[in-house]
């Protein structure tokens, strides 16, 4: 007699819950970040405030009308950096109930709030104003972890109110000033006279210190004002807001500040992440090489030296990898990266100075893959570890982009890495792919004993990402022709596509669960991956779906894509479900905007040779559209994909020919 299994126990909570962030409208100029509520009301709960360089300068910032709370109406962003929040106020001048005042509040990234009050009666209203405002000064992995302590006593600063640390301080300055602060209540307080239709406006600016303004902060943005227009006006927004949120999530190198990154995501990972910042990079590449070659300038200074099995890697933390694996190397990610994205972004048009500069590095990372195989011939992450699906393809892709790079740039070792990837592939097609009834499958990894975990998951969409070669080719990939189709067939299926993207693991698999974020979750960034890749294999029929259904979920969350969310099946009049833990905006969820609408143009350049290819999706999946203002060669380029998928450039350098 069989007994059922007993009810898996669930432990005592380690630590505490990340605040949930997935309804917060947020506004960001990095290091500058501003978390509110759609009520635009900051309470000082969990996360909300105004933040710079990873501290709170202000945690509660409350606004009281007439002695009454304003009625919240809407709360939208107005782009990467700035909001606003509309209210409106029943004063009781008039009888019935109509509000009578309105109340717009537009809060920027940098601390700066404009508060315009408008009078809708027909006779002078005197307007009682106050704003009741705190901080704790606490730094944000302190908010996160739920230790920020109490707020701090405010003290009155001229024309506002102040907060001061042993380490910080805060101030937060009003114009017109108060006629009232009392510091004991944390209270700034007006008298505002409004006759019939008038407005009028207070701005409050936060700063960490008693300067008028906060400085920009941000860098000079390296990536092109590009623009998408066609059919499907969601494009536009699709494209406009990605570029806008890549531009905000960027952040000055500290070793050297004229270096860019784009930072890996908010709220929780505003700094420096290996491999989703070159990945993002790499997204982006359309939009220009300056971010690309800032990008690889930083990790280069990162990358491990000495003569040890590290040498040549650049370092990072581990990533969790859901319940099946344990957690990946980020650095692992980064350092078979990194010779790929140089390579590419040799082909968008960096100049060759710049490629002789970072060449070094990206032999340095050939070096250490080298050595770093394991005698089974296969990369293990970690080490020692699993041989993960994707780490197979992403060494691949670095052999033989790697390879182009050093035939192009006069190096020697071009015809060895070609050889070591052509054995990579022998190895792979023997060993990862799982046999079945219905056409069979790739591991989604080894385990170190050689034994196939053979779950299907997101990550099988890295097979057909191939890289960038010379003359607009593709490199080839670690599947033979009727295994892609097998895979693509997989990809473009209900049991990975939910509807709303790729699910990050098939549901139908053991221990599926669709906010996993290696488990089931759509990832936007493996979404893109899997459309760019089936489009380029061929595969239009399951790249569309995909496309279709990741522009529908962008359309959802205001064009702004968290980096994970819900692979709840899609259904009639349903939404997707946002992960209450997601960054957004997210550098590689960003940047996924731009390349899936850039594959549907099917952009191959080869700045080097002279010459740029085009390879439309053929269906024309969201009807016409025109891409402008990208950059190929240094130089603005303009295509445009019709009705019937054929592609024509309206704007290249001149010494760039079509190619075939």
């Amino acid at each position: 007699m069989s007994h059922p299994a007993p009810p898996a126990r669930v432990p005592p909570s380690r630590r505490p819950d990340l605040p949930p962030v997935h309804d917060a409208v947020i506004c960001l100029a990095a290091p500058c970040l501003v978390v509110s509520p759609e009520h635009g009301q900051l309470t000082g709960r969990g996360i909300e405030g105004i933040y710079r360089s990873g501290r709170r300068l202000l945690s509660r910032c409350v606004l009281r009308v007439g002695g009454r709370d304003p009625v919240a109406v809407q709360g939208r962003s107005l782009g990467a950096d700035r909001a606003a929040f509309t209210a409106t106020v029943r004063t009781g001048a008039e009888a019935g109930p109509d509000p009578d005042v309105g109340v717009e509040r537009v809060r920027h990234a940098d601390g700066t709030e404009r508060i315009t009050l408008r009078s809708f009666t027909a006779r002078p209203l005197r307007l009682p104003v106050e704003v009741s405002l705190g901080t704790d000064l606490a730094e944000l992995a302190e908010v996160a972890a739920g230790r920020a302590g109490p707020e701090l006593p405010a003290g009155v600063h001229a024309a506002g109110l102040r907060w001061s640390t042993g380490e910080a301080q805060a101030v937060t300055a009003a114009e017109p000033p108060p006629d009232d602060a009392l510091a004991s209540a944390g209270l700034l307080r007006w008298q505002l006279d409004l006759g019939p239709g008038e407005s009028r406006t207070i701005e409050l600016r936060t700063t960490r210190d008693r300067s008028a303004r906060a400085p920009a902060g941000q860098v000079a943005n390296p990536l092109a004002d590009a623009r998408a227009e066609g059919d499907d006006p969601r494009a536009e927004a699709w494209f406009r807001t990605s570029v806008e949120d890549l531009g905000a999530l960027l952040l000055r190198d500290p070793q050297d500040p004229a270096d860019a990154y784009a930072a890996a995501g908010v709220p929780w990972r505003l700094g420096l992440a290996p491999a989703e910042s070159l990945w993002a990079a790499r997204m982006a590449l359309p939009l220009g090489t300056g971010l690309a070659a800032a990008t690889l300038r930083t990790l280069a200074r990162t990358q491990s030296g000495g003569k040890g099995p590290d040498a040549g890697k650049i370092p990072g933390p581990l990533r969790g990898a859901g319940p099946q694996l344990p957690p990946g190397c980020t650095g692992t990610e980064a350092t078979l990266a990194f010779p790929a994205v140089l390579a590419e972004a040799r082909r968008w048009g960096m100049p060759e100075a710049e490629v002789a500069r970072l060449l070094p590095a990206a032999e340095r990372c050939l070096g250490w893959l080298r050595g770093a195989l394991g005698a089974d011939g296969f990369l293990a992450d970690p080490d020692p570890g699993p041989r993960r699906c994707e780490t197979q393809a992403h060494a691949h892709r670095a052999a033989l982009l790697g390879a182009d790079l050093l035939a192009g740039c006069g190096r020697p070792g071009a015809e060895e890495w070609r050889e070591w990837a052509s054995a990579l592939r022998e190895r792979f097609r023997a060993e990862f792919w799982v046999d079945g009834l219905d056409g069979g499958r790739p591991a989604a990894a080894l385990h170190p004993d050689g034994r196939p975990l053979p779950r299907l998951t997101g990550a099988a969409a890295h097979l057909l990402d191939t890289g960038l070669l010379g003359g607009g080719r593709l490199a080839p990939g670690l599947l033979d022709r009727v295994r892609t189709e097998q895979l693509a067939r997989l990809l473009g299926g209900p049991a990975m596509d939910c509807g709303w993207g790729l699910r990050s693991m098939a549901a139908r698999e053991p221990g599926h669960n669709p906010f996993g974020h290696r488990s089931g979750a759509v990832r936007a960034y493996e979404s893109a991956v899997a459309v760019a890749g089936l489009a380029q294999a061929g595969f239009e029929k399951e790249a569309a779906g995909l496309l279709r259904g990741l522009l529908d979920a962008a359309e959802t969350f205001g064009y702004r894509l968290p980096e994970m969310y819900a692979a709840e099946q899609r259904t009639a009049g349903s939404a997707p479900l946002p992960h209450p833990a997601a960054c957004r905006p997210a550098a590689v969820a960003a940047a996924a905007g731009v390349h899936v609408l850039s594959a549907l143009a099917g952009i191959r350049p080869d700045a080097p040779a002279g010459t740029v290819a085009l390879a439309p999706m053929p269906g024309a999946p969201l009807g016409a559209l025109r891409l402008s203002g990208l950059r190929v060669s240094g130089e603005p380029f303009a295509v445009r994909i019709s009705r019937l998928g054929l592609g024509m450039v309206e704007e290249a350098a001149d010494a760039l020919q079509l190619g075939v």
